[in-house]
């Protein structure tokens, strides 16, 4: 990319080498850009705070990968594109993947192979997956410098495809696949995950939903006392179960309602106005607001009930939604609030498509969750990379994919000198002052 750099690009396994651009001889990388990868990891230390919740039993003198080193080249090789575990079996020598692993490119030890990932995927016991599974939720946390007054959390569930005898999977008629169905927590306002728990192809029941939400609040209020929370999600999680504990705990929440014949009865004053203004100017669509007081036969009070209300020439459309929430219309419960949920399954396509997170392929439940939180790891090593680049490159807010081709698969060449490490990019690398910029600003300050 440059002759050469002001500052050295230090990792901690090699700050005696100083590592510098430059075109002489050396190994070729097809993934320049992991370096830009590494340097998000020890920002935000994930691998180091996931290895910390796993027990180690082996022997140290002999162990060659540690735990750390073990996660962190996972972690990599899914936020480059490599989702399986034998991807690292060609990875392991890689010179690029070495040196962002902190090894030499020619003389350190080869990273870890496939089926040392494997094991250490099967590994962790319950508690050690409840506990790696919080840890993202302490990530989330951290990643604010200052407790927020206010956090909205969307809640959604997504298919996920099996292909074998995986414990959990269960056949979903809606679907028609056999399949899990995991849940994953977002909040929308900054596409951070906050948590993604593995569960069986099925509808989840309040009960559960209940318990789930029992557990992340409790986590986030360990960390926030003060912060109002708002739990938002379709109305599959609108189950009085879950309405009635957020009120008992001073949680909000606006969840959908599903329609029926008393909604739509209590709905008919404002459903016949707008018809009738529809009607009288001739429009194609006409869409207007309600706002109603609704309790159900299974619901033990009744609660606010905003409602959406869209007629057409080919009839009428009403979506209603149920919420805590004292302020605000109906029209910005609906149309403003409610309805920036769709954002969050934006992001669990991203998760799941970008980053290949439904290679849930182990038998066992617990490998499967700790699948999820490596992708959920190489999901944040990623937005910490996109949130490191200036608001005004186009990259600022491109999706996984485009930063993985415009910066990850950059080609390069390592050189490993007695002094120093020497890496050289193409001069017409679209991308180098970019890449350059972002190599120094997110690079750790030397000793």
């Amino acid at each position: 990319m440059s002759d050469d750099t002001s500052q050295p690009f230090l990792f901690p396994a090699i700050r005696h080498k100083k590592i510098t651009a430059d075109f002489d001889g050396g190994r070729i990388t097809s993934d320049g850009g992991v370096l830009l990868l590494a340097a998000a990891e020890r920002r935000i230390g994930m691998a180091d705070r996931l290895a910390r919740l796993i027990a180690d039993p082996r022997n140290p003198r002999r162990v060659a990968h540690g735990v750390a080193d073990i996660l962190r080249a996972r972690m990599l090789a899914i936020a480059c594109g490599y989702e399986d575990a034998d991807d690292l079996d060609h990875l392991r020598c890689d010179p690029g993947f070495k040196l962002a692993c902190g090894r030499l490119p020619d003389t350190g030890r080869d990273l870890c192979s496939q089926p040392t990932i494997s094991r250490w995927e099967n590994a962790p016991t319950l508690r050690e997956v409840i506990r790696l599974t919080y840890a993202l939720v302490d990530t989330w946390c951290d990643s604010y410098a200052r407790p927020p007054a206010a956090v909205t959390l969307d809640i959604d569930d997504t298919v996920d495809v099996v292909h074998g005898h995986q414990q959990l999977a269960l056949f979903n008629a809606h679907h028609d696949e056999r399949c899990f169905m995991p849940i994953h927590v977002y909040d929308a306002a900054t596409s951070r995950p906050v948590a993604i728990i593995i569960r069986p192809g099925k509808t989840p029941s309040g009960q559960e939903i209940r318990g789930h939400l029992r557990r992340l609040i409790r986590r986030i209020r360990s960390h926030w006392p003060n912060t109002r929370l708002t739990i938002r999600g379709d109305g599959h999680y609108g189950r009085p179960e879950v309405m009635a504990w957020c009120e008992a705990h001073d949680v909000d929440y606006i969840f959908g309602l599903p329609g029926n014949s008393v909604l739509h009865r209590l709905l008919e004053p404002s459903a016949d106005d707008i018809r009738v203004r529809r009607a009288e100017t001739r429009a194609q669509s006409l869409r207007g607001y309600a706002e109603i007081r609704y309790g159900a036969k299974s619901w033990k009070q009744q609660r606010r009930v905003a409602a959406r209300i869209e007629a057409t020439t080919l009839g009428l459309d009403i979506r209603c939604v149920v919420t805590s929430l004292r302020g605000g219309n109906a029209e910005w419960l609906y149309g403003a609030l409610y309805c920036a949920r769709g954002q969050a399954e934006n992001l669990i396509k991203r998760h799941k498509g970008q980053l290949a997170s439904d290679r849930t392929s182990c038998r066992s439940p617990l490998a499967n969750q700790v699948r999820l939180v490596l992708h959920t790891a190489a999901y944040w090593l990623m937005l910490t990379l996109r949130d490191a680049i200036p608001a005004p490159q186009p990259l600022a807010s491109a999706e996984f994919t485009t930063l993985r081709n415009r910066l990850l698969k950059i080609a390069g060449r390592i050189l490993e000198t007695a002094t120093r490490v020497r890496i050289a990019f193409a001069a017409a690398c679209p991308e180098a002052a970019l890449f350059r910029s972002l190599a120094i600003s997110m690079q750790a300050a030397g000793p």
